[in-house]
């Protein structure tokens, strides 16, 4: 593993954590004490938190390339347009009528802080969302120019502080039919594809003149830029034929340049017509307000404290004593969103809503957390998670009462406000959608009362299977048919939360069996007399972490059936160089074993059962696999983690050791290979500390590493767990990984395990580590629910 200096390596603890748990807000909240404290335990116990280096790029390439100079007269290679561009690229993601997703598409940053691409992408009028290459949000602020005929349209974005390099324009008409070029996007999704091709020609098309494409173009290529050799835009695709699939079509950049010329500017909130709030009846100060039909629907985050954006009624609330009411679902029940009221337009408001599953009154007084007041905050079996709920505040002169699904569940009667307007508020990174919003001074009640609910109930529990409910069975249901259709979707809520939680726990006891095996074989491999540990079997059994119905003796029969194999090739009195030079045609020539060069990051590389079926895999599963068949012709094999690299070493009776890099057929490395090996995969100088042996249990450690590091990647929080829990299974003394397995845990809805795993690291009191930060940690994990228990 290679080791890097204090500050990079917190830098790279901080970033392997968030590119971990994505958002670590789903599990703090808003205060950093998880993240400071996971960064403590990984800072101060080890490395090994971090990917292994098979996986992990070199140190100097981990930060973003700067951009090649623009305009360069030498011709680049495709490499090198594409990594000088890619930084100037954005992703747009379009939206339909609906207000749903409709894909992806591709823009360009040229000078002036401006945006260009498809106006077929973004739609017209429609809305739409821009982030850069990075995945960062970008902000859009005016729409400059736009031409149907032409499909274009630029943008300008207010960057606040963060501006992308921008492409330069090539002069018009100098690109020359048969010109190499490089066209980038987002084809079917497939983010930062870059593809090489010609100009084929240039012809006219629906009365344009347009550069003809050599190159497949799919959708999400839309709007990207043809680029030269030089990387300088000479087009913006905008079309695929409909003849073939490598031949494509793009704007020439004449006429992106007349279009600058002749702007029609427009502001993002007046282009944005379809899914408009009703201006004279709605003020929304921040975030994205959007109206469907009947219903208001908001996402982002406001600019302040909690994420906090409103929209408020522009009508003055009536005289008092009034009601206000309205029906609210949440997108993500972490979130929280309801009424205002009393409010100034600004900081000043109260504020009625539902916040993980508990319904919460607070008084807010400015835009601090310090400013606020939460006076209310208590779970109530009236609230439905999930489902659609009204909520409803009656507004007196000297109290205030609040309602949820027209059952009172809080008084208030100490006001610090008294008059203010009256809307909507949303809180957090959540989504929220908002109906039947009513102001009077008495609004009719919505339900039905205490003892109908409970006879609603004893009926929908009464139910049979639909196969043998008649007509009128559901007569009494059809008289309440909100509330009956609320008492069967927690009904099914219900039993598909239990179902999940059946699942979850059929993982975990999959997970543990296999975590039992691994520490049976590292216990009885350190025993006196005991046979070395059965890498092939151990292998097979980190494989079986994914897959639920591996038969890991089959595989392991197919090993012993291969290593009989092998052995019955060799003659009865072959010596080790033999055995060698024929382990090699075994492997390499006639099972056709090699290294995975065009998908060398899926997973399946890292599981031995897929590399036996597939014969391609990682340095270090071909390697367990050389050394197991090795084993069976008793060879004197051993592996050797270099740095980025996983290789097999050779060790003769007599005569020098031999490195054999697996990955590549078989070469043999001699001292100089090895050292240039190191350099380019690890971006290190080789020393003799990398040449030690590894031994069994911490190849292991390292294959898991391999998975957590493509885990990651994929954002895919339940395989990370599971290859946490056999990390340290291998090794229960690790703090980071315990620390690292306390979050996870925590993610998957496992909370008193992930509270023993903190206990368990206060009770050891590691040394250089913050114990502070972990109790921060452990306490905030105490006082929440876990993000999928819910």
């Amino acid at each position: 593993m290679r080791r890097v200096g204090s500050e990079v390596f917190r830098k790279l603890a901080q970033r392997w954590f968030a590119r971990c748990i994505g958002t670590f807000r789903a599990i703090t909240g808003y205060q950093p004490a998880t993240r400071a404290a996971v960064v403590a335990i990984l800072c101060a116990c080890s490395v090994k938190a971090l990917p292994a280096d098979d996986l992990l790029p070199p140190l100097e390439t981990l930060e973003t390339r700067e951009p090649l100079e623009a305009g360069r007269s030498s011709s680049l290679t495709v490499a090198e347009v594409a990594a000088s561009a890619k930084p100037s690229l954005v992703t747009i993601h379009a939206v339909n009528r609906d207000g749903n997703e409709r894909g992806l598409g591709t823009g360009f940053v040229i000078p002036g802080d401006l945006i260009v691409t498809n106006l077929h992408v973004t739609g017209e009028g429609r809305d739409f969302r821009v982030e850069d290459a990075r995945g960062q949000p970008v902000k859009i602020v005016e729409v400059v120019a736009w031409d149907r005929v032409d499909d274009l349209v630029v943008l300008r974005a207010d960057w606040q502080g963060r501006a992308l390099p921008p492409l330069e324009l090539a002069p018009d008409f100098s690109l020359a039919t048969g010109a190499p070029i490089v066209v980038m996007g987002n084809p079917l999704g497939l983010k930062h594809s870059v593809v090489s091709g010609v100009l084929s020609g240039q012809r006219e098309v629906e009365s344009r003149r347009m550069l003809q494409l050599a190159i497949p173009v799919e959708p999400g290529n839309s709007g990207g830029p043809v680029l030269d050799r030089q990387g300088r835009v000479h087009g913006v695709v905008t079309m695929k034929s409909l003849l073939t699939d490598n031949l494509g079509f793009a704007i020439q950049v004449s006429s992106l340049r007349t279009l600058l010329q002749r702007r029609n500017t427009i502001p993002l909130d007046k282009w944005r017509h379809v899914g408009q709030l009703d201006a004279s009846i709605w003020e929304p100060l921040q975030a994205n307000w959007r109206q469907r039909a009947a219903t208001l629907h908001v996402e982002g985050v406001g600019p302040g404290f909690g994420g906090r954006t409103q929209c408020l009624l522009k009508q003055e609330p009536p005289a008092l004593p009034y009601e206000v009411a309205v029906h609210v679902k949440l997108g993500d029940e972490a979130g929280a969103a309801g009424l205002v009221f009393h409010a100034d337009g600004k900081d000043r408001h109260y504020g009625f809503y539902p916040s993980n599953g508990r319904l919460r009154l607070t008084c807010f007084l400015g835009s601090s957390v310090y400013s606020w007041k939460v006076l209310h905050n208590e779970a109530t079996p009236h609230y439905a998670s999930g489902e659609w709920n009204r909520l409803k505040v009656r507004v007196e002169k000297e109290r205030v009462l609040c309602y949820v699904n027209d059952q009172l569940v809080v008084t208030l009667n100490d006001l610090q406000l008294h008059a203010g307007r009256v809307g909507l508020a949303k809180f957090r990174d959540t989504t929220a959608d908002f109906r039947h919003f009513q102001l009077a001074p008495q609004l009719a009640s919505k339900g039905v009362t205490d003892d109908q609910q409970r006879e609603l109930a004893q009926q929908v529990d009464g139910l049979g299977s639909l196969s043998e409910v008649l007509s009128d069975d559901l007569q009494s249901l059809a008289r309440s048919p909100d509330l009956a259709a609320r008492l069967l979707a927690e009904r099914a809520t219900a039993l598909e939360r239990q179902a999940a939680e059946l699942r979850r726990l059929q993982e975990q006891v999959r997970v543990e069996a296999v975590c039992r095996d691994l520490r049976r074989l590292v216990a009885d491999a350190g025993r006196d007399g005991e046979p070395e540990m059965d890498l092939g079997h151990a292998a097979l059994l980190l494989a079986r972490l994914d897959d639920s119905e591996l038969d890991v003796e089959a595989y392991r029969e197919w090993l012993t059936q291969l290593g009989q194999r092998l052995r019955a090739s060799l003659p009865a009195d072959a010596d080790e160089s033999q055995k060698l030079r024929r382990l090699d045609e075994f492997v390499f020539q006639d099972n056709a074993f090699q290294g995975s060069h065009h998908e060398y990051y899926h997973r399946a590389n890292s599981h031995l059962h897929r590399v036996l079926e597939d014969r391609e895999g990682l340095p270090i599963t071909l390697s367990v696999l050389y050394m197991t068949l090795g084993r069976a012709i008793d060879l004197p094999l051993e592996g050797v983690g270099l740095p980025g690299h996983f290789v097999v070493r050779y060790r003769p009776r007599e005569g020098e050791p031999v490195l054999i890099d697996v990955f590549h057929g078989g070469r043999r490395l001699d001292r100089a290979a090895t050292v240039k090996l190191v350099a380019e995969r690890a971006g290190v100088r080789l020393n003799d500390q990398h040449l030690a042996p590894v031994a069994a249990p911490a190849i292991l450690d390292r294959m898991l590493r391999n998975l957590l590091g493509v885990a990651q990647r994929d954002e895919d929080k339940p395989a990370m767990l599971r290859y946490l829990e056999a990390l340290v299974a291998l090794d229960p003394n690790s703090v980071s990984d315990r620390g690292m397995r306390a979050v996870l845990r925590f993610e998957n809805g496992r909370k008193a395990a992930a509270l023993a795993d903190l206990d368990w690291i206060l009770q050891r009191d590691p040394p250089g580590l913050d114990l502070r930060r972990v109790q921060q940690m452990r306490d905030q994990f105490q006082q929440r629910d876990p993000p999928v228990a819910r």
